[in-house]
């Protein structure tokens, strides 16, 4: 609902409203920044393993490739001294390892929304996705011995999770789809969702966490079992339209509104209860907000934009 603060809009001063020199200043580290992508394109294997992301290629860049091989973030900008020490230790470790995980570059003056998303309060900061799960590594400049530790450490976690592809420079056909390995450990999962079987399906997902509590692709299967499972039977259209100010009723309204696909709605109603509640109301309300956030996806704009108003609902 859209309320009438009382501006008078004809009265508007446009260019006192928005800030030039920011804008010319997001131009000149776009600028930059395509500058860059372009001299690591003329090098066909580095412009597999080290690349420029930006808001629209984020989820097939970032996203869709942690399903496969951990994808560490770089989150820097051109005038950064720490991060012109660091970047150039984080492509020559991207090169060294040979595919077994993919650098994405983002230049937060250039990408203002990714930086937003990733919550960034300094550069250089550095987060990994793996199974489009975000985690973060470390922030500030750090020699190369150190970075390669935790490098490995991500990879022994990604392992664990069952991301241990690596990126193929040759073997790969411009567009043609990557053909994934089967993994048993999910077998019965799919079986049971392919059934309806919600309870087997959700046991299957419990079964690879109790083996691998950090492993990102169970654990969003097992959110989103558990949505179905709480929505099975239920008329969606009545628990949206019977909304009350009750909590249940509104957790019932958020997961038939996400269910429909209306994001952004089903995360403004869990905000709002958020704001005007107490104690276990509020806390039940902010877990199943973070659990549709997971599901949804990082990179999902109705996320980047949720996560900022839950901050503003919470502080």
């Amino acid at each position: 609902m859209r309320h009438n603060r009382g501006v008078n809009q004809s009265n508007m001063n446009l260019q006192g409203a928005i800030d030039l020199g920011a804008v010319a200043a997001a131009r000149e580290a776009q600028a930059k920044a395509a500058q860059a992508a372009a001299q690591r394109a003329a090098d066909p294997v580095a412009s597999n393993l080290i690349i420029d992301v930006t808001t629209s290629s984020f989820e097939a860049d970032v996203i869709t490739q942690s399903m496969t091989v951990p994808v560490v973030v770089d989150l820097w900008a051109t005038w950064c001294e720490p991060c012109k020490q660091l970047s150039p230790i984080l492509e020559k470790l991207a090169l060294e390892y040979d595919g077994r995980w993919i650098l994405a570059k983002v230049d937060v003056d250039a990408e203002q929304q990714i930086a937003a998303a990733f919550q960034v309060q300094s550069i250089p900061t550095v987060y990994v996705v793996i199974g489009g799960q975000v985690a973060p590594m470390f922030q500030g400049a750090m020699p190369e011995s150190q970075v390669r530790q935790v490098i490995d450490a991500v990879l022994l976690e990604a392992q664990k999770a069952g991301i241990s592809d690596s990126v193929g420079q040759s073997q790969d056909v411009p567009g043609e789809a990557k053909q994934l390995p089967s993994d048993p450990r999910f077998d019965a999962a799919e079986d049971a969702l392919e059934t309806g079987d919600w309870t087997a399906a959700a046991n299957a997902y419990q079964t690879i966490l109790a083996a691998s509590p950090g492993d990102p692709i169970a654990k969003i299967g097992l959110l989103n079992v558990q949505l179905l499972q709480r929505t099975d039977g239920r008329e969606l259209a009545d628990d949206i339209s019977n909304l009350t100010l009750e909590t249940e009723s509104v957790l019932r309204a958020a997961d038939a509104t996400f269910l429909i696909g209306e994001f952004t709605d089903a995360f403004a109603l869990l905000i709002e209860h958020i704001k005007n509640s107490i104690g276990k109301d509020r806390d039940l309300a902010r877990e199943r907000l973070l659990e549709l956030f997971e599901i949804a996806g990082p990179a999902d704009p109705a996320v980047i934009t949720g996560r900022s108003a839950l901050t503003n609902a919470l502080f």
